[in-house]
């Protein structure tokens, strides 16, 4: 049986910033950038999608500073310009500015579940990445898209396709500089592969 696909996603995480190497919780827009190693991951993921060939209708990123750093050195290779869409991470509140080991060794690793005061609740950001998801398939019918954004969206996403639990959910590594795609269809979606980083 041959399914009609609408949209093809290939998001790419954005790379590695001196609070994703230390495992800092970060939601400011404008802070940090890139790293020299982050640059260098970009820098292979363009490598792998020039020998891969594939024409992309459009190429979307989050807001943060270290997606649409990323983004651009995506889009200056394929010569688009770059759609920068409301699509933030989640809302930590007051566990912004601290590190997920401290707050694992405190609490367990269940706490990242729960809401933070003055923050976002795990179900609130599920619905909102999925709610971004069907706009972004919605508007690019018949597309091949790319967007650039951090690893926790990629894992809502990822979730909405497998109909993952919550704690299972932030279970599934997702590492900076890494493409995931996924495939949709009306009513349901497939994922092509899964975190992969390109060497």
């Amino acid at each position: 049986m041959i399914f009609k696909r609408i949209c093809k996603i290939t998001f790419i995480t954005h790379g590695a910033t001196v609070h994703s190497l230390e495992g800092i919780i970060c939601d400011t827009l404008k802070y940090p950038k890139l790293n020299e190693f982050g640059e260098e991951e970009m820098e292979k993921v363009c490598e792998y999608l020039e020998k891969r060939g594939v024409a992309y209708d459009r190429i979307y990123s989050s807001p943060a500073a270290c997606c649409t750093q990323s983004a651009q050195i995506i889009a200056k290779m394929f010569k688009r310009k770059v759609d920068i869409i409301d699509f933030p991470n989640r809302n930590h509140g007051e566990w912004n500015g601290l590190s997920y080991s401290d707050l694992f060794d405190e609490n367990g690793p269940s706490l990242i579940i729960q809401k933070p005061n003055n923050g976002e609740s795990f179900e609130d950001f599920n619905k909102r990445v999925s709610d971004n998801i069907d706009k972004l398939v919605n508007a690019n019918k018949g597309n091949r898209i790319i967007l650039v954004t951090s690893p926790e969206i990629v894992q809502s996403a990822i979730a909405k396709t497998l109909a993952l639990s919550p704690k299972s959910q932030f279970r599934n590594l997702i590492k900076t500089g890494s493409l995931t795609q996924i495939s949709y269809f009306e009513g349901w979606s497939s994922i092509i592969y899964s975190d992969y980083v390109p060497l």
